[in-house]
Order: C-alpha cells, then sequence, then structure tokens
C-alpha cells in the first residue's frame, strides 16, 4: 500500500468522494466508518478521505496516483465548467449543491454490464449484485480494513457464470440472458472493446445500442461514463421530469428531452446531467406525486 495526501490543490473545492461515487454512475464501492471510502477499479482499489482542503489517499500499491488521478478525472477544469452552464435556469443550485462531482474514467466492460443490471433498478439492488460479481467471478485484489475487495470479472470470467447463477444467485433478474449474451458478443470480439474508443460518437452509439440489453439512456451512460463522451445526455424518467417541469417548462418525448438537452447544453451535456440528476434526486424534484384517492 501507499499513502499520499494532497493539499490545498486548485480542484479540492471542485472534489468530492461522496458526491462523486454516490451520484448514480459508479457501483463498486463501500462508504467506510471514518467517512472514508474504498473503491475498486480494474485490478486496484483505493480509499480516499476528504478533509477540509486537504484529500487523504491510500492506494492498493505504489505508483498508482497518477492512474487514480486520473480515473477521478482531476486534469479537468470543473470550476470553468460549472461557470458556464450555472446561468441556465436551476443550474446554480445544482452546481452549488454537487459541486464535488466529477465524472469517472471507468472500464468499457464493467461500465456495459452494471449499466444493463441497472436499467429499471435501484441503486442498493445494483451495488449488491455488482459486489455479488465481483466476489463470485472476479479475482480477490488486497483487503481493507478486514474486509477482501475483489475486481469486477473481466470477460473471460463472466463467461462462467451461467444465466441461472445471474438470475438466482446474482439477483439480476430478468437481465439474465442479455448478461450472457452481450458477455458472449464481447469476449468473441463481435464488440470490440479496443477499437470502440476510435469510433465516432454516433457510431458507436449505434454499435452498442446492438448489445442485448442497452437502450438509448443506457447507451448514453456507457458513452458518458466509460469514453468520456461528455457531449450525451442520458434521460432517464427522473431526468426527463426535471428537465420537461424545470428547464424547457413543456412536454416532450425522451427523444424531444434529449435532442433539446444536448442541443442546449452542448459539448458540457454529460456534466449538467450529472449536477441535475444528483441534485433532482436528493430534492426530490421531479418525483411524480401520487394522485389523491
Amino acid at each position: 500500500m501507499e499513502k499520499k495526501i494532497s493539499k490545498n490543490k486548485n480542484w479540492i473545492e471542485n472534489f468530492d468522494p461522496l458526491e462523486i461515487l454516490s451520484c448514480g454512475q459508479a457501483f463498486h464501492w463501500d462508504m467506510e466508518e471514518d467517512g472514508s471510502f474504498t473503491t475498486v477499479h480494474k485490478d486496484q482499489w483505493a480509499n480516499v478521505k476528504k478533509e477540509g482542503k486537504n484529500i487523504s489517499w491510500i492506494f492498493s500499491e505504489k505508483d498508482q496516483k497518477e492512474e487514480w488521478f486520473s480515473y477521478f478525472d482531476l486534469q479537468t477544469d470543473y470550476k470553468g465548467i460549472i461557470e458556464r452552464i450555472d446561468t441556465i435556469p436551476l443550474m446554480k443550485e445544482a452546481t452549488e449543491y454537487g459541486k464535488g462531482i466529477r465524472i469517472l474514467k471507468q472500464d468499457p466492460f464493467e461500465t456495459i454490464m452494471t449499466f444493463i443490471i441497472s436499467a429499471n433498478n435501484h441503486i442498493p439492488r445494483i451495488t449488491k449484485a455488482v459486489k455479488d460479481l465481483s466476489r463470485i467471478y472476479g479475482k480477490e485484489i488486497g483487503e481493507y480494513n478486514g474486509r477482501a475487495l475483489y475486481s469486477f470479472p473481466n470477460p473471460e470470467e463472466f463467461s462462467k457464470a451461467s444465466q441461472e447463477e445471474l438470475r438466482n444467485i446474482i439477483k439480476v433478474g430478468y437481465r439474465d440472458k442479455v448478461l450472457i449474451e452481450t458477455g458472449k458478443r464481447i469476449l468473441s470480439g463481435e464488440f470490440d472493446l479496443a477499437k470502440a474508443g476510435s469510433l465516432s460518437t454516433e457510431d458507436l452509439r449505434k454499435e452498442l445500442l446492438d448489445l442485448p440489453g442497452v437502450g438509448p439512456k443506457v447507451a448514453d451512460c456507457i458513452l458518458l461514463f466509460a469514453y468520456q463522451r461528455m457531449e450525451v445526455f442520458p434521460v432517464d424518467v427522473w431526468i426527463h421530469r426535471v428537465m420537461e417541469e424545470y428547464i424547457f417548462g413543456e412536454k416532450g418525448s425522451k427523444k424531444e428531452i434529449h435532442r433539446k438537452s444536448v442541443e442546449l447544453f452542448g459539448k458540457e451535456a454529460g456534466y449538467a446531467q450529472q449536477y441535475l440528476f444528483y441534485y433532482g434526486r436528493a430534492k426530490g424534484i421531479g418525483k411524480k406525486e401520487k394522485k389523491p384517492h
């Protein structure tokens, strides 16, 4: 292990592990009793804690700082992004509330599989499924606070899972079949993870939509969180309502809301979506009210 402390860096104001890891973009992490967070990326793990203007890090191995700083996107000027988008209605409140959010640079295979699991699902259930998949099919990569940590299974490791195990042990429900089929396509190279990154956003979206279990919202999440296509704007039911009621002031289909949101935010659409999602969910904005009996 290696310990590091980041002091008084210009990015610390816009860095909060709680906001980054709990805003719905990642599911492979734990909050510790001391308020720190332990997260897994590929075959490495890190523990991070924010204390005032300092960030304390524990890395699973030496010389991992640059990789983890890249994973947390510390080179990007989020303060500048916020200044450019907070003139739009609701954005000032959203960026102030979630100003510590950063968009992680995640592993493509893990992102594809976890966001297939995420469709019509709840974060606690998704998180448990990801941890169970890692524990059963991944590799043990170390321990922290007496708890074993596991990497998410790679395509070859994932191929050992059966449809019955995914449904009955991992509890992914109806997603079992599409997870198996998508895993096979990636393992065979039919969907090439390495070449995918060189495709244009539209071409990559088409390739992703061809994968079993990947719809428009999941495809955009993969584009944003695995391939850093910041011009995309994932639209789920929650964001749909927020945009209708507080940004555009009129109803529209998911496709229309997506198009108008991308036009509004341009190359920073993905950042805006994360601020709005985190703020809207926390404040109950856009929550559908139950009709009185």
